[in-house]
């Protein structure tokens, strides 16, 4: 197992314990890259502490030993893949010599890793948000796509290329249409026939008949995501937000500058189950329901379709988002005048079930799913092609879904703000164990808050030194966006030059005050896990 850009006994400690016992009973070999000695290096058989944002440089890196050694599944490249050429021809420069330089690993560490991955097969690459919250994130991601390839890792079991989310249920929000470009199931707003589905289903005729069928529900361009949206508010181009189980002047990058944007909104409603930080922004607060009191069902991150039941009733005047959802669709068909006549356009639903056989209506991979099957089955693993389709536990046996794998020519790009002399060291963000996001929910957990009373900033001892700081004293760590006070935890599981702070406290404790809001160009994500700090001891 490959396990770069994630924290995983902490962040998903479930799965996390999980490998260790993989590797306890089963000698699994572990390889683990991350710039800070995590708990589950302790785990394993070499520890990569290459430098932030140097990813793509590192899996390169292994890619051109690989090849060079020729331990590459050479089969499955030539039956499988398209595009293998180009993708060894840009290896050429990624020698342990010059990886070694961008990294700061050594030559041996880099040809040893390649040794065990290639030799262990099969070989499952697991990552989160260490890999995709860079301005290269895309890069990353298609890098390691090009590990699995190489090495004939897809469509087996033990194989793959398996992203950890960064909450529960990501997945299942991805899967139903929660990105800016796509319809539920991945089905791109730019096709034609997905955009004259949706219309059909979901058409509304005027008061005077006119349908929407005429003029098109929906464009051709994707949306905003949620970083353009907040900066919009500023520009007055979004003049609105409804937000749902969001803490975003919490958790987005650049936290002085989010304050201003949401300021600048005329109107912000949040439906949330407890009023967070943002809930000071918002015009309308709607009181949403916790997991234990919904029915429906979650999807992991291999596509492990899941009921959930009610384990308590909503507490309150708190009801599930999608009843509340709901109430606010037909207020405003009422508003509008608008009457729904496509087959689902009426928000008529009495359960989630209801929602649940719409979703199989229009959404080729859930087709087979019902409530009903989930409650019989335990679980279905998406595609579920129909309703006597047994679902699907691994993906691209045989062929891609896109027919040849794909190898992308991936380089080497610096993140967008490096040390200088003004900001000397580099900071990454992260989690801890006993905090969860935002930490709405754990900071009024008494006994966490015990545990881990207040934000802590990691710095190796030689940069402690360096700056005159004392271990367990109060820090400023400042960035060219704002700084953060927070007490320092003097570490040698940090790597010199790095510092590591979170953003489960608010306020002047929170790292987003100093991350960049730099973007991925292509799917948009904020640049959290690089950028130029400096520190000094405060009184």
């Amino acid at each position: 197992m490959f396990i770069i850009g994630s924290n995983t006994t902490e962040q998903h400690p479930v799965f996390g314990y999980k490998i260790r016992q993989a590797v306890l009973q089963r000698e699994m070999k572990l390889v683990v890259a991350d710039p800070r000695d995590i708990p589950i290096t302790d785990f394993a058989t070499l520890h990569l502490r290459h430098k932030p944002g140097t990813d793509v440089a590192l899996v390169n890196g292994l890619a051109h030993v690989i090849l060079k050694n020729e331990w590459h599944d050479k089969n499955f490249i030539e039956e499988r893949t398209e595009g293998f050429e180009e993708f060894a021809a840009n290896l050429e420069d990624y020698t342990p010599e010059n990886v070694a330089a961008i990294t700061g690993l050594t030559e041996a560490e880099i040809e040893e890793a390649a040794e065990i991955l290639a030799k262990n097969s099969p070989m499952s690459v697991l990552w989160a948000m260490g890999i995709t919250q860079h301005t290269t994130g895309v890069m990353n991601v298609l890098s390691l796509a090009n590990l699995q390839m190489l090495l004939g890792n897809m469509g087996k079991p033990g194989g793959g290329t398996n992203p950890l989310r960064g909450q529960n249920n990501v997945q299942g929000a991805c899967d139903m249409g929660a990105l800016v470009n796509v319809f539920s199931g991945y089905q791109a707003v730019t096709s034609e026939d997905a955009r004259l589905k949706f219309n059909q289903a979901w058409e509304l005729t005027t008061a005077d008949g006119a349908s929407t069928e005429e003029e098109s529900l929906f464009g051709d361009k994707p949306g905003l995501t949620v970083t353009e949206m907040t900066n919009d508010l500023l520009e007055g181009t979004v003049r609105s937000l409804y937000i749902i189980g969001e803490n975003p002047i919490m958790s987005d990058p650049n936290s002085n500058h989010v304050k201003e944007c949401f300021s600048k909104g005329e109107f912000i409603v949040l439906q949330e189950i407890f009023p967070s930080e943002t809930s000071k922004y918002a015009d309308v607060l709607l009181p949403g329901s916790t997991f234990a009191e919904k029915s429906g069902s979650f999807t992991n991150t291999e596509r492990r379709i899941q009921k959930i039941n009610p384990a308590i009733r909503p507490v309150g005047e708190s009801k599930p988002d999608w009843e509340i959802t709901k109430g606010l669709a037909n207020k405003m068909f009422e508003i509008a005048g608008l009457e729904p006549t496509g087959p689902y356009a009426a928000w008529d639903y009495e359960s989630s079930e209801d929602i649940m056989e719409e979703i199989a209506a229009l959404t080729p991979i859930y087709g087979g799913v019902s409530q009903g099957r989930l409650a019989e089955n335990r679980e279905l693993h998406w595609p579920v092609k129909d309703k006597d389709h047994p679902g699907t536990k691994i993906l691209h046996v045989g062929q891609f879904s896109r027919g040849l794998g794909k190898f992308s020519v991936c380089e080497h790009v610096p993140a967008e703000e490096l040390p200088d002399s003004d900001f000397p060291l580099i900071l990454t963000t992260g989690r801890v164990l006993y905090h969860w996001h935002g930490a709405e929910m754990t900071r009024r957990v008494g006994g966490l808050v015990e545990i881990y009373p207040e934000s802590l900033v990691e710095l190796h001892p030689d940069d402690a030194e360096k700056f005159g700081i004392e271990p367990d004293s109060k820090i400023k760590v400042t960035s060219r966006r704002g700084e953060m006070v927070a007490r320092v935890k003097v570490t040698d599981r940090i790597s010199p030059g790095v510092v590591f702070g979170g953003f489960h406290y608010p306020d002047e404790q929170n790292v987003n005050n100093l991350t960049n809001t730099a973007l991925d160009p292509t799917a948009k994500i904020p640049e959290y896990k690089v950028c130029a700090v400096k520190v000094e001891h405060v009184d």
